[in-house]
């Protein structure tokens, strides 16, 4: 009897995701890939890193010390994880080093330089240190440490330099400091196309912050929190001051993680662990700048633009280039593939029905929607004009509850009704709802997304964002608002699925429904992660009653695919490139209908533990436009790596087989599409766009 819950049939969750991180380093080390964008590369392995060691290792070091012997279905203790990724990460350490190193010396062969201080010629050095003068000490901050001066405390991802100095007039005489260096300053000082970074500037000019004395060594360093916020509901009658509460607390979170630069000699090191505390695999030591996300401001130079992706205009394609939106959907459903197709169509949704003096109420869901949102200004207009305005906005979206503060305020100010969620969940779902009064009528309108309500973020990430007039969805959305606005323990819609209670018993039917097909069954499924055990298991009886699995998982993957009599049916890919692949996309061959579209991934707290929608797509065309968007995927192999059976990821062999790179397809896909219909007539046009998706 083959028990198929065995913890060897699965992954553990945190090594998975340290691939995935690896995929995205990889991509900075492919040199077909311009300079500037391997740069950005980097700078979002940085970033990804960070919140990693903030939110997923402060949890198992938390873990540890609660003496919890497990997590998982790979059952790996949490002292077993730590010790893996340490090692995992101090081994990768010097990739990311020598990767930054060769990129820095192509750049220069550019004109675009990175140097140290010290490594200025005499003129720039002038203007540098007219700069660190006027700009720079004014602003930084030197802080003795002694017995009458103690060690000050230190904000999350805070950058300073650590230094051991010594008096002039007594040698030794040694005294220990830091500058701090706040974050309103720049990471490098640019003058002209080098970028020195501030660190060298500021340890150039120590004897200027502590006269009379002389320095014997410094170090940049960094220091990483706890940044998870736990918050119980209920112990407070006032959602936003308890998470305005949590946030400072976010500040005094544990130290998880020192980086620090390699130079640092040991009595400095053993002064900043004395009152820092980090565990000494925790520390990090660096030849190339600390804080890998401040690379941004390098990858910014438009000068150098032509060391960056080809830029792709979206596209807004026929009718909505010509027509109404609301005129469109109510005749037909839309389906746009963003960032391909362009954003603008979604924005305009919500600022015309803020407009429009028939629209009765707008109502939405906001998850991350940015610093600058038309979205939300145009949903304040509308509160003030006196439509009835409801948005849900989560305050609990991780590293975005500061900016959803803000806007909550101003809509509740503009008169907007306001709400933050069910207790004890996470809302994800992405909708909105237009409710108009034409005559004695009400029409409603309903737009339904796998990504946020962001511009900024939808020219990048890759998305299917759905309208619809259709009465069973839209009377979904209103039984969807009225469950989070009021009281309701049944929590469940008649077309769409919400999660925690119905997608996932859907998800685990229709498995089982393509697994009585046998050798007939097949299922395509797009996600960014792959992690609930009960889904797993699924698939794998799936696999072993001869069903056909294609899955598409960006990041984390638990499923081990290729294991003989279990998952041998079973073919993992990870897709990695100029987008972030982000939508979730859903197919069974045997299902009426064959595709859904959702906000959720195939994980424990989306499927339990959050607030979740599901769409099923009735309408042929969408569902065909699709099914070619899965099928493109699968068959990627330039972006696409293969999951191995032992966890690892390969590059897919191409053999002499044509090159596939499924995003530049689909760039080629909507210019002939956007191209075309000014040719011939819209139905024309799709069909020879289809063509090519095909015939790649």
């Amino acid at each position: 009897m083959i028990n198929l819950k065995d913890p060897k049939l699965f992954i553990n969750r945190e090594l998975s995701w340290l691939r995935f991180n690896t995929r995205v380093l990889e991509e900075a080390q492919k040199k077909e890939n311009p300079l500037l964008e391997r740069l950005k590369f980097i700078a979002i392995y940085g970033t990804n890193l960070d919140e990693f060691y903030m939110i997923r290792v402060a949890g198992l070091k938390q873990l540890f010390k609660s003496r919890v012997s497990v997590t998982g279905p790979d059952k790996m203790s949490p002292l077993s994880q730590l010790k893996a990724i340490r090692a995992y990460l101090h081994n990768e350490k010097e990739i990311v080093e020598k990767t930054f190193f060769e990129i820095i010396e192509q750049l220069n062969k550019e004109g675009l330089y990175i140097k140290n201080y010290k490594d200025l010629d005499n003129n720039t050095k002038k203007e540098i240190d007219k700069y660190f003068f006027n700009q720079l000490y004014p602003v930084i901050i030197p802080i003795a440490v002694d017995a009458t001066h103690p060690f000050p405390h230190l904000n999350n991802l805070s950058f300073a330099l650590a230094i051991k100095l010594a008096d002039i007039q007594n040698e030794n005489d040694i005294k220990y400091a830091l500058i701090r260096i706040p974050r309103v300053l720049p990471r490098f000082i640019q003058i002209d196309n080098t970028y020195v970074p501030i660190e060298s500037v500021v340890q150039e000019h120590i004897s200027s912050l502590f006269p009379g004395y002389k320095l014997i060594s410094s170090a940049p360093f960094r220091v990483t929190r706890n940044a998870d916020i736990e918050i119980e509901e209920e112990e407070a009658d006032d959602f936003m001051e308890l998470l305005e509460e949590g946030l400072k607390l976010r500040r005094k979170g544990e130290i998880v993680r020192l980086e620090i630069g390699e130079s640092v000699d040991e009595d400095l090191l053993d002064f900043l662990n004395s009152h820092i505390q980090v565990f000494k695999d925790d520390i990090y030591k660096y030849k190339m700048p600390l804080n890998m996300g401040s690379l941004w401001q390098i990858v910014s130079n438009k000068s150098f633009a032509h060391l960056l992706f080809e830029p792709f205009t979206p596209k807004t394609l026929p009718p909505l280039d010509q027509e109404d939106i609301f005129s469109i959907v109510e005749h037909e459903d839309i389906l746009l593939y963003h960032p391909y197709e362009s954003f603008d169509p979604v924005v305009k949704f919500i600022e015309e029905a803020s407009k429009d003096p028939n629209v009765l109420a707008i109502r939405m869901t906001l998850y991350r929607v940015g610093k600058d949102s038309p979205i939300v200004k145009a949903l304040i207009e509308a509160a003030e004009s006196g439509k009835q305005v409801t948005a849900m906005v989560e305050l609990k979206a991780r590293f975005d509850e500061e900016n959803n503060l803000i806007w909550a305020k101003a809509l509740e100010d503009a008169g907007a009704h306001v709400i933050f969620g069910i207790p004890g969940f996470k809302v994800h779902a992405k909708i909105a709802q237009i409710i108009k009064k034409e005559g004695d009528k009400l029409k409603q309108f309903v737009h339904l997304s796998t990504g946020n309500y962001n511009p900024s973020t939808a020219r990048i990430y890759t998305d299917a964002s759905f309208f619809t007039s259709k009465k069973e969805i839209t009377d979904d959305a209103t039984r969807f608002f009225h469950y989070l606005t009021g009281f309701s323990k049944k929590g469940k819609l008649n077309t769409l699925f919400m999660s925690p209670t119905q997608i996932k018993p859907k998800l685990l039917s229709l498995i089982e429904n393509e697994t009585k097909k046998g050798n007939e069954g097949k299922i395509i499924a797009k996600m960014n992660s792959l992690v609930d055990p009960d889904v797993i298991v699924a698939l794998y009886k799936a696999s072993r009653a001869g069903v056909k699995i294609d899955l598409i998982v960006r990041g984390i993957c638990c499923l081990r695919p290729k294991v003989k009599d279990i998952s041998e049916n079973i073919r993992v890919i990870s897709i990695v490139g100029k987008y972030l692949e982000h939508a979730r996309i859903f197919y069974f061959k045997h299902s009426k209908p064959q595709i859904f579209i959702s906000s959720a991934d195939w994980m424990p707290r989306n499927l339990e533990r959050r607030i979740e929608l599901m769409t099923p797509i009735y309408d042929n065309e969408i569902s065909e436009k699709l099914f070619e968007i899965l099928n493109l995927q699968i068959n990627d192999n330039v972006l696409a790596r293969e999951l191995q059976e032992n966890g690892e990821y390969i590059n897919i062999k191409r053999e002499g087989k044509t090159p596939i790179n499924s995003q530049l397809v689909m760039e080629e896909y909507t210019n002939m599409l956007y191209s075309t219909h000014k040719k011939t007539n819209v139905s024309r046009a799709k069909k020879l766009a289809r063509r090519l998706l095909k015939e790649s």
